[in-house]
């Protein structure tokens, strides 16, 4: 599987110039393309509802949060959205999944989503310390 040079362009201009919230990628003629960036005003819940909800895809998002020492701080989380359906789209996804992570340094955190619960904002939250 092909990674398309946009989308290692982008994500090295997410951590150097924090220029976009988040970066939804999706498969698109056997190449991982970028498919939508987020302004970096843009909410969690932004992300969330920008994710198709039966296609599978994955996604980069920037989570700023303060930590209990009052810092402020950000951690790049790598989320992998696979609903259920779509048997074929699902070994697609999976067999590229770990090659394409590789890609991209930097990331700090990694979640798998089979459903929109396994991607809410306190389960993010939570992975922060």
């Amino acid at each position: 599987m092909a990674v398309s040079d946009e989308c290692k362009l982008k994500f090295l201009e997410l951590i150097a110039k924090r220029n976009c919230r988040f970066i939804i990628f999706k498969i698109e003629n056997q190449e991982v393309v970028v498919e939508k960036l987020g302004i970096p005003d843009e909410a969690y819940e932004d992300f969330t509802t920008s994710q198709p909800a039966s296609e599978r895809r994955y996604a980069v998002f920037n989570f700023d949060f303060i930590t209990d020492q009052s810092f402020q701080k950000s951690k790049l989380f790598f989320i992998a959205c696979s609903p259920f359906f779509k048997v074929r789209s699902k070994a697609v996804y999976a067999s590229s999944k770990d090659r394409f992570k590789s890609q991209l340094d930097g990331i700090h955190v990694e979640l798998q989503a089979t459903d929109p619960s396994e991607m809410s904002f306190d389960i993010v939250k939570g992975r922060t310390p």
